[in-house]
């Protein structure tokens, strides 16, 4: 099945592409501190790393984390380090997303290079930065970058073994063994069942090269963290097969966050699939099809988690690519009208809760933002204002002056992602990082707590919370609270202290109504 253009017709801008997917990447990476969740989790892994624990054994405020895979939290430890005397340590770590992020685009580019011409190359990643799923694990301090970049690797080796068959195996090998660094079982697993494709047309050399190279780089670390920390390879390993573990199967909640996430690459590709459902079994369908068909019962077997969903992204971009070729003008035009209508819409909300913010104006949106994070006064930034200007402006020109073209959907698309997302970083990003932070929490419970108070125990104490209290006040916790004079519970509003202790501190952030942290001293008040 050819799914390659017309040369005659004029294919995406390269210039065009190349600046999106910089601005893409690097807009929301630096300028804020660790949040909850993974960003924060993320952040204290590389930072065990950075600060010389153990480059082995990846810890978590000084404690074993055998959930984390090393390779992204390696990367974000030297980018921390080159960029230390510019950066902060969380801005600088987390360049190391947008590296990998850059990798991925590149690969995601080559394989469909390789399959669909040049053309579909340059439209594979507008593709991917235009997927609403990847906005945020490829802008936080986690491995999802990783995960993706090492994926689409193995797609780029696979489609190069016709032409160049050791580069194609080398590469692939070379990704196999990272993305087992990258994400474990469950990061190498289903890219693997690509090695069908080398076997089935019998390049079974090939094969071999690939499953050799990615088995040495993968067993090196486990190898060595076996022989110098044995009860944390233990950990890790059951760490390890528990995610992988089959757990129910498909229900509704797959496919509502499959939905939302893939979108719209999850829309394009099954046409691609069905313009070439005579030719199944050439190369430039099967190979995405096989890893989408792969990718989806993976997802469909363990928890609706963007981790078990990551595997999909890359094939179901390069379906997307050839959809996207051959998508019939009735389609593109309501996919174009779409985008425009609801990504202005977009935009210009996001210079409404501007306005609110700085302004007062509209007086419904600003009461709004100001029951939602109590406490936050905007300081105005002729910067980030300018930076929105700058974005808008490039948005109209996008509306007004990309030419007619197969891709200009595709263009106009991933201009209108690029340009909410630049919006909503320049201009929300102070009240979005005054209610993630946990930076004045930890500082208001670090004065409550005496320099001389030694150990502290903690209970019901999650990991983003554990990570904030080591990263911004230097306080470690242990598990439990039998052997400490101070204790830290994670809880509700509205519970009581414990029997033994008295409540000496309690705190949370502004805008947070469910979680509180509470420091407690041994003894009954007096």
């Amino acid at each position: 099945m050819n799914f390659t253009l017309d040369s005659r017709q004029p294919g995406p801008l390269p210039w065009l592409v190349l600046l999106l997917c910089a601005v893409y990447l690097l807009a929301g990476i630096t300028g804020h501190d660790p949040w909850k969740s993974e960003d924060a989790v993320g952040l204290a892994v590389a930072h065990g790393f950075f600060a010389g624990d153990n480059w082995l054994k990846p810890t978590l405020a000084g404690e074993a984390w055998p959930e984390a895979d090393p390779l992204w939290h390696w990367v974000a430890a030297a980018t921390a380090g080159l960029t230390g005397f510019l950066l902060p340590f969380h801005d600088g770590a987390r360049l190391a997303s947008a590296l990998f992020g850059g990798l991925f685009l590149f690969f995601v580019t080559g394989a469909a290079r390789s399959l669909y011409g040049r053309d579909a190359g340059w439209g594979a990643p507008l593709l991917a930065i235009g997927t609403l799923g990847l906005l945020v694990p490829m802008h936080e301090a986690q491995p999802a970058a990783a995960v993706l970049a090492t994926t689409a690797g193995a797609y780029w080796g696979v489609t190069l073994l016709v032409g160049r068959p050791l580069v194609g195996a080398l590469v692939m090998g070379a990704s196999y063994g990272t993305a087992f660094l990258a994400g474990g079982l469950a990061g190498v697993l289903p890219p693997l069942t690509l090695l069908a494709i080398p076997l089935l047309q019998r390049r079974f050399t090939a094969a071999m090269i690939a499953v050799c190279l990615g088995a040495a780089i993968a067993a090196t670390w486990p190898l060595l963290l076996a022989e110098h920390e044995p009860v944390y390879f233990d950990a890790w390993w059951a760490a390890e097969l528990s995610a992988v573990e089959l757990r129910g199967g498909f229900t509704t909640g797959h496919a509502k966050f499959l939905g939302w996430f893939a979108w719209p690459i999850l829309y394009v590709a099954p046409w691609a699939v069905w313009r070439a459902r005579h030719h199944l079994a050439s190369l430039d369908i099967a190979i995405p099809l096989l890893g989408t068909t792969v990718a989806l019962g993976w997802f469909f077997s363990h928890e609706a988690k963007t981790e078990n969903l990551l595997p999909l992204i890359p094939p179901l971009v390069l379906l997307a690519a050839a959809g996207t070729i051959r998508l019939r003008r009735g389609a593109a035009n309501a996919w174009d009208w779409f985008g425009m209508m609801t990504l202005t819409i977009a935009a210009a909300l996001v210079w409404l809760g501007f306005s609110a913010m700085h302004a007062g104006w509209p007086p419904k949106i600003a009461a709004n933002i100001a029951k939602l994070e109590p406490g936050f006064v905007a300081q105005f930034s002729l910067l980030a204002a300018l930076a929105g200007l700058a974005a808008t402006a490039g948005w109209l020109a996008a509306l007004l002056r990309l030419p007619r073209s197969p891709w200009r959907v595709v263009s106009r698309w991933a201009a209108g992602v690029t340009v909410a997302w630049v919006l909503l970083v320049a201009l929300w990003m102070p009240w979005i990082d005054y209610g993630k932070t946990y930076r004045p929490v930890v500082a208001s419970l670090r004065r409550a707590l005496p320099a001389d108070a030694g150990c502290v125990g903690r209970l019901s104490l999650g990991a983003p919370q554990r990570a904030a209290l080591e990263y911004f006040g230097g306080i470690r916790t242990r598990w439990g609270s039998k052997s400490c004079n101070w204790l830290v519970i994670q809880g509700g509003p509205t519970e009581s202290a414990p029997d033994g202790w008295t409540r000496v501190w309690e705190g949370h952030r502004p805008g947070d109504r469910g979680e509180r942290l509470r420091l407690y001293r041994r003894g009954t008040p007096e």
